[in-house]
């Protein structure tokens, strides 16, 4: 059951979130309170961050402008776009490419006959593909719960939200820091954290081969916007190699690779090369990533697996040796429902019910990570403050 505030949050961000791009938020709203692991200068600190995968998806649709918004006020350090290429090769934000389930397009009739079969990485996939669209055509649509069986409640904001672009959730992220920075100089505040952007390159391999290959395109969109460097308040991340490598000759932001808890990556699996995720995270795979990425995001359960009896384990060393290669570990999903906890941390027997959240995000914490992903950004900072108090 969502709080009452919580409940409503999301209608007033809809309200919100047009003031804030236009820059005309008042000065004297309320000042954000900063929960930042980073000082002034954007220089980090020791403090793990929060990333609000998808904007805060536990409380509305994902990869929505409004999502991404309650994940910044919620306390996330970064948020997290999952980008992929429309026809006329723009980059957008969607969990996947194809958009059956995260759109509206079904009720679309003049785009009935675009519904397709594809080979996406290996897999059969029937649906609507951004690929066959133009962003024209896509802005028709709206965005609609991926999971509503475990998120019922964020189906009431179905048919409300646009799929954003890049480059407009770079200027909400913009719009964002100068309200804030606006309303700390009237109150003679210091500046505020600035908020930084995680964007993940979904089957790079499969849009290459279309002709319509993003790396070069997300570099030059991120330094137009001013994410350059090694504290270019950026990371850019894949769970594939061949691009990343790519990625490492085209910028210095940092690089992330992603890391399944089975199977390969797609552009090894190509490419007939036998290495697996597994082989990745052995010490001499870490050693490699390291060659090109500065972090690694596992699955979580690769650093805390789960017992037989689905509860919380010991931890691996897989942070310790990440460490001893020089990468930073950002793990993934923190969820908080009882569908995605270890079974001592549900609160009733629903699947849609929050459990305890923050208990499974200290557990982990306590490994040594460095971040995390989690789709309720506030409890995810609330869980990193109290860790920080502790330690």
């Amino acid at each position: 059951m969502l709080s009452g505030t919580r409940f409503f949050r999301p209608v007033a961000a809809v309200v919100i979130l047009s003031t804030v791009m236009t820059g005309t938020l008042r000065a004297n709203d309320a000042q954000h309170e900063q929960t930042s692991p980073r000082n002034q200068s954007g220089a980090p600190r020791h403090v793990p961050i929060v990333i609000g995968h998808r904007g805060a998806s536990g409380y509305v649709p994902e990869h929505t402008l409004t999502s991404y918004f309650i994940a910044i006020q919620d306390g996330a350090d970064f948020v997290e776009p999952d980008l992929v290429m429309t026809k006329d090769g723009v980059l957008v934000a969607r969990h996947e490419n194809e958009i059956g389930g995260t759109t509206n397009i079904a009720e679309h009739p003049e785009f009935a006959a675009r519904r397709a079969t594809k080979i996406i990485d290996g897999t059969s996939v029937t649906g609507w593909f951004t690929e066959d669209f133009t962003l024209a055509e896509l802005k028709t649509l709206r965005a609609r719960e991926r999971i509503p069986d475990i998120r019922p409640g964020n189906t009431r904001f179905d048919g409300q939200f646009e799929i954003p672009t890049f480059e407009e959730i770079l200027a909400l992220v913009h719009g964002v820091e100068a309200q804030r920075e606006a309303a700390a100089r009237q109150l003679g505040r210091p500046a505020p954290q600035r908020i930084g952007v995680y964007p993940e390159t979904k089957h790079p391999t499969y849009f290459a081969g279309l002709g319509l290959a993003m790396e070069e395109l997300l570099v030059r969109t991120l330094e137009r916007h001013g994410y350059t460097g090694r504290q270019g308040l950026a990371y850019i991340q894949s769970f594939e190699v061949a691009n990343l490598r790519a990625l490492h000759t085209m910028t210095q932001l940092p690089l992330v690779q992603l890391i399944d808890g089975s199977g390969a990556p797609y552009d090894f699996v190509a490419k007939h090369d036998p290495r697996t995720y597994a082989d990745m995270i052995t010490p001499a795979g870490l050693a490699e990533v390291a060659t090109y990425a500065q972090a690694i995001g596992p699955d979580k359960l690769l650093i805390i697996p789960r017992t037989l009896d689905l509860t919380l384990g010991e931890p691996t060393a897989l942070v310790a040796n990440a460490h001893a290669h020089g990468l930073l570990v950002h793990a993934w999903t923190f969820r908080a429902e009882n569908a995605f906890l270890p079974v001592n941390l549900h609160k009733g027997f629903a699947p849609t019910a929050c459990g305890d959240l923050e208990t499974e995000v200290l557990a982990y914490l306590r490994t040594g990570m460095d971040g995390f992903f989690t789709d309720q950004a506030d409890l995810g900072a609330r869980a990193r403050a109290a860790f920080v108090q502790r330690h």
